[in-house]
């Protein structure tokens, strides 16, 4: 069959771009996704986060390459693989950055891409519970919620920051993104609210769209430089599948680059390496890769306070009871409800640092669930200098892209993460931990030098899951999309997720990622300023 659009990622892109695409009966959309549907029910459980973020039949299980700034590490990198993507496996923070995160995009080059011509996209996917306002819209799809503390130590956390001095913060998506306060979240009614469940599943009944699960797209079909379909592996057989419009491709930031790179489309004597004929030599396809490194400090408390408590065996299965019979109780709650938004300086005009609090010891990535009580407070640096790539590894899809994040390597990075930890130090030791102050599991409670702080960076930091920008858009000859996302040296062919990011947000990523999509639908159909 031919379509008119074809979309490579059932994502947190392209469930929103489904559903804005298909909207028009007219419209033949063809959603691909590499993983299956979402139909493990942990993925739904708020709380279940710990057993579905690292399971492997739920992400791709990318790994880094030895990183020479981390002591030669390799970082597991869990993207998702099932419908819905990273939204179907992240920690449903709704963060969208500070208005001069986008401002910058538009210096950057991303023409039109300013706050001021964005914010509407973002007020537009949203049903936030605050109601419509200056900065939040109700009518949308996505559901957006205020994050419930779960633990006293959420209280302990906010009050630390106003007594070490910092301001406090009743919407981090709103005028002022300073300071402590509580996350909004992508959970409705005890449930993960992900872009499959706000958008495709209004979508799925249309006559229109056809979702394949389980294809593996190999390549962008070409008739001379115009992509007129994909290529795909499903159950052992290639398929292909043609449109007469354009193809998206919204795989993210990692399986994006790759496509590109697998359909001719990237460095030219790299692709020539792998044997692949290219379409157009463009070289940034792959680079300008950026993420968030994080480091995580943690303390063992001495009152029977943190999530520890739940994993009793009768407090547990009352927990789990509630939540069968009631959808509330603490599995309802996403487990990241708190934390702060800070600056390294205070001549900055906007916070450049992120925390995030568990009230439990969580080590990382893994589904291993903590031994005794604690805190993990979660830093990490918003602008990071250090850029790295994604290059294919093979002309064979199925096998991994190299993924070099190259953290550290820009020389402020470093001082940057350890002021962060510095200051979450002094946050800890303010008097509202008194009463519940543990031994330090990671750097000790009191003085430590800058060179231990170092150490600790380098020995522990793992990604915070913000990858972006290897697709950057800018008006540049270097640019891999322009402002309108069509990919230059090319015809027929766009990128819409995460990997168009000219540069990353203090915050999560999912937000922007989703606003993206958004808006690339009106561009794509032509609506509003886009009609002219």
């Amino acid at each position: 069959m031919t379509y008119q659009y074809i979309i490579v990622g059932a994502g947190s892109a392209g469930c929103v771009l489904a559903e804005r695409l298909s909207a028009d009966p007219k419209n033949r959309v063809l959603l691909l996704e590499a993983g299956n549907w979402d139909r493990k029910p942990l993925i739904h459980i708020p709380a279940a986060l710990p057993a579905v973020a690292p399971n492997l039949k739920l992400n791709w299980g990318y790994y880094t390459e030895p990183e020479p700034h981390l002591h030669n590490r390799s970082l597991f990198w869990p993207r998702g693989k099932t419908i819905g993507g990273s939204s179907s496996i992240n920690g449903m923070v709704y963060t969208r950055g500070n208005a001069g995160d986008y401002d910058r995009w538009a210096n950057l080059g991303a023409e039109g891409w300013s706050h001021r011509e964005v914010l509407p996209y973002f007020k537009r996917v949203e049903a936030n519970e605050r109601g419509a306002g200056q900065h939040h819209g109700a009518d949308g799809l996505l559901r957006v919620t205020r994050a419930r503390r779960t633990s006293a130590l959420c209280d302990m956390f906010v009050d630390a920051g106003k007594q070490a001095g910092y301001k406090l913060s009743d919407d981090f998506n709103g005028e002022d993104q300073e300071g402590f306060g509580d996350f909004d979240a992508t959970v409705y009614r005890g449930r993960r609210w992900s872009t499959a469940t706000a958008f495709l599943r209004r979508a799925r009944a249309r006559r229109n769209l056809t979702v394949i699960t389980g294809a593996l797209a190999s390549r962008v079909l070409w008739k001379g430089s115009r992509a007129v379909g994909v290529e795909y592996r499903r159950r052992n057989k290639i398929e292909q599948a043609h449109c007469e419009g354009e193809v998206i491709l919204s795989g993210g930031t990692i399986n994006s680059p790759q496509l590109l790179q697998l359909s001719g489309v990237g460095p030219a004597d790299h692709l020539r390496k792998l044997g692949i004929p290219v379409v157009a030599d463009r070289a940034q396809v792959g680079e300008n890769l950026q993420d968030h490194l994080c480091v995580c400090l943690m303390s063992r408390i001495t009152k029977p306070i943190s999530h520890y408590r739940w994993l009793h065996p009768v407090r547990g299965t009352a927990v789990a009871l509630q939540y069968a019979a009631t959808r509330t109780g603490l599995a309802a709650q996403a487990p990241l409800s708190t934390g702060a938004f800070l600056k390294s300086s205070p001549e900055l005009q906007y916070p450049d640092l992120q925390l995030h609090l568990t009230p439990a010891l969580v080590t990382s990535h893994d589904s291993s669930w903590p031994n005794e009580h604690g805190l993990t407070i979660y830093i990490n640096h918003g602008y990071p200098a250090s850029r790295g790539s994604v290059r294919a590894a093979s002309s064979d899809a199925g096998m991994h892209p190299r993924i070099f994040a190259n953290y550290l390597s820009a020389p402020g990075d470093l001082p940057m993460l350890r002021q962060g930890v510095k200051m979450t130090m002094d946050v800890l030791a303010q008097n509202a931990f008194d009463g519940v102050r543990g031994t330090a599991l990671t750097l000790r409670h009191g003085p430590v030098s800058d060179a231990e702080i170092d150490e600790f960076i380098r020995a522990q930091a793992e990604t915070v899951y913000h990858p972006v920008g290897t697709c950057r858009m800018g008006k540049d000859d270097d640019a891999v999309v322009d402002p309108q996302l069509k990919v230059n040296g090319v015809e027929g062919l766009r990128v819409a997720d995460a990997s168009v990011m000219p540069a990353l947000i203090n915050g999560n990523t999912n937000a922007p990622t989703i606003m993206i999509a958004d808006r690339a639908s009106d561009i794509i159909l032509g609506i509003g300023e886009y009609s002219r």
